[in-house]
């Protein structure tokens, strides 16, 4: 089994509680491989008829229940086959599946969350290499070399303000606007964007970069553990601008009422999600119809209504001709423990 950096390592090492009652199976990876792979003519009526037959999938996934729960219910709707969820913050899915795997207890088929994640679980080899047709449809960032996992979504981060609070002119129409003495004290981060430093580092250059992040540390950023968490702070007036609020947990308590807005602010960090097959799936027709089905323009134009960022190029958005660094989710493992280090240094051990 390859090793993990050190800090993901850590976090799958951590033992799970009560293990999710699933299935105790041999490996049917020799299968589950010439399913994932085949591109025949008659790929999507075999597919189908396979996937009908296995009845179920189980879906692993950070999306809220806001999110998850429809899309599921509009696969289940389309080709009757069932959609089991069980959802959790990125970490605890690696850990899950990490812990599962090394007890070989394959009972996830499909995940999909972050993927610096999806990364993670290719490396400890328990994603199976796949062939969509709507890989066609993506851009270069979204498919790997090794195919185990593809882009369905992206994260956008932007600055989320109060807007009982803060008025949109007053923001500054760049990130280093912030280090203004007036917003001192009235900025917050989210605790575990180390990924979002590396990304801005790369965007403005190493020690324009650096520099920056020194010096938003002497501004004292009020730092908060969760993202949708920092964005109701937002919300409620509590913390007056976000500067690393995921756009669509501002969208959402929007359409709700909340007085909250964003904005993209130069340059605009943006992270992929994604979605990956089981190398061990139990039900390897119906995981890999599910990637399709969400690959596909239906169910990107669901994450699209959904206040998501979809990532193929088939469905326009207003990201569709937005310029942003991609995060680039090998990188953010190969140095996770450097950047993990600069970021607690700066923001978190204070």
């Amino acid at each position: 089994m390859k090793t993990l950096p050190s800090a993901v390592a850590c976090l799958c090492a951590i033992a799970l509680g009560t293990p999710l009652a699933g299935v105790n199976a041999q490996p049917v990876t020799a299968k589950n491989e010439t399913v994932y792979l085949y591109k025949g003519a008659d790929r999507e009526p075999r597919l189908l008829q396979e996937a009908k037959r296995e009845g179920s999938l189980m879906l692993y996934t950070s999306l809220a229940p806001t999110e998850s729960t429809p899309l599921g219910q509009a696969f289940e709707k389309k080709y009757g086959i069932k959609v089991e969820i069980w959802r959790a913050v990125s970490e605890k899915i690696v850990q899950r599946a990490v812990t599962e795997g090394r007890a070989k207890r394959y009972t996830f088929d499909v995940v999909e969350t972050n993927a610096p994640e999806l990364e993670a679980l290719s490396r400890e080899n328990l994603l199976g290499a796949f062939h969509s047709p709507y890989f066609a449809d993506l851009p270069p960032f979204a498919v790997p070399a090794h195919r185990q996992w593809a882009s369905d979504r992206m994260t956008v981060y932007g600055v989320a303000y109060n807007s009982n609070v803060v008025k949109r002119e007053d923001l500054p129409r760049s990130y280093e606007g912030f280090l203004d003495p007036r917003w001192k004290g009235k900025i917050g981060l989210e605790a575990t964007d180390g990924d979002w430093m590396s990304a801005m580092l790369v965007a403005m250059g190493s020690e324009r970069g650096t520099n920056f992040m020194r010096r938003l540390a002497e501004m004292r950023p009020d730092v908060r553990k969760g993202h949708i968490l920092l964005a109701e702070l937002v919300s409620a007036g509590e913390v007056p601008v976000g500067l690393t609020i995921y756009q669509s947990n501002a969208i959402t308590l929007k359409k709700r009422g909340g007085p909250i807005d964003w904005v993209a602010l130069d340059p605009v960090i943006a992270r992929p999600q994604a979605i990956g097959v089981a190398k061990h799936a139990q039900h390897p027709h119906a995981a890999l119809l599910f990637a399709d089905f969400v690959l596909s323009p239906e169910g990107q134009s669901l994450l699209e209504g959904m206040g998501r960022s979809p990532t193929s190029t088939k469905i326009k958005s207003e990201f569709s001709s937005m310029k942003y660094t991609m995060i680039n989710p090998a990188g953010v493992l190969d140095e996770s423990e450097k950047w993990e280090k600069m970021w607690n240094e700066l923001f978190v051990k204070k």
